[in-house]
């Protein structure tokens, strides 16, 4: 069987948030969760994440039904366990809360080479309104420099 190629992006967050530190983690998930994951049936757009009782967890990820599971088919928008370390949970908790706007948000979903679902993390601050309008600016200076070196 080959090796399937998931790579799913949350392109909003990067125009969204400025991009202070990454982590990668692995999820917890159900059985019919991965399979959905597997046929890319995942968005990140609205997703976020949150501390609860020294856990790191994600809100608003929403992984699609299975196409051929049955009555026991998982909740699309559940919350989900995310796996770090308990070092690296408080050291994220600790510049949430002490940074003032700061937030983690999913940046991709990807599967790696041993099968196992991850999520790659971003501990982030929101843009403003003129940083945003300086993203486009970049972008498009960028995309004419690329038509014209064609």
């Amino acid at each position: 069987m080959a090796k399937e190629h998931i790579n799913i992006k949350n392109r909003k967050a990067r125009f969204q948030y400025e991009i202070h530190e990454t982590v990668v983690a692995g999820i917890k998930l159900l059985g019919t969760e991965i399979k959905s994951i597997r046929e890319a049936k995942v968005s990140l757009v609205e997703s976020y994440c949150y501390f609860q009782n020294d856990e790191m967890w994600v809100k608003s990820l929403h992984i699609g039904e299975y196409s051929h599971g049955n009555i026991n088919n998982h909740e699309p928008l559940r919350e989900r366990k995310l796996l770090l370390n308990k070092k690296e949970i408080t050291k994220w908790q600790e510049k949430v809360e002490r940074g003032g706007n700061m937030t983690v948000v999913p940046l991709r979903l990807f599967i790696n080479d041993s099968g196992f679902a991850k999520i790659e993390l971003a501990l982030a601050s929101g843009k403003k309104t003129h940083d945003k309008r300086d993203s486009i600016k970049d972008k498009d200076i960028k995309r004419d420099m690329e038509r014209q070196l064609k």
